[in-house]
């Protein structure tokens, strides 16, 4: 699995774990603040989009992950 589609699955679970926990609808919901969260994730893939950091790829590059096209 190349560093591309980490970033993007932990994004993306990150993203449906922070929705779970701060809407109330959820069953396992917990408090409105994780919606912060989820904006915070998506302020970071907005930037990473046009700077191409990802605090995340770089610890993956760290790790000796395989690198893709994006990162």
């Amino acid at each position: 699995m190349t560093i591309d589609r980490i970033v993007l699955a932990f994004a993306g679970f990150m993203i449906l774990l922070s929705l779970s926990l701060g809407v109330q609808g959820s069953p396992i919901f917990h408090n409105e603040n994780w919606l912060w969260f989820t904006a915070f994730i998506g302020l970071n893939l907005l930037q990473s989009a046009f700077t191409g950091f990802c605090p995340l790829a770089t610890i993956l590059k760290k790790m000796g992950k395989k690198p893709g096209a994006a990162f």
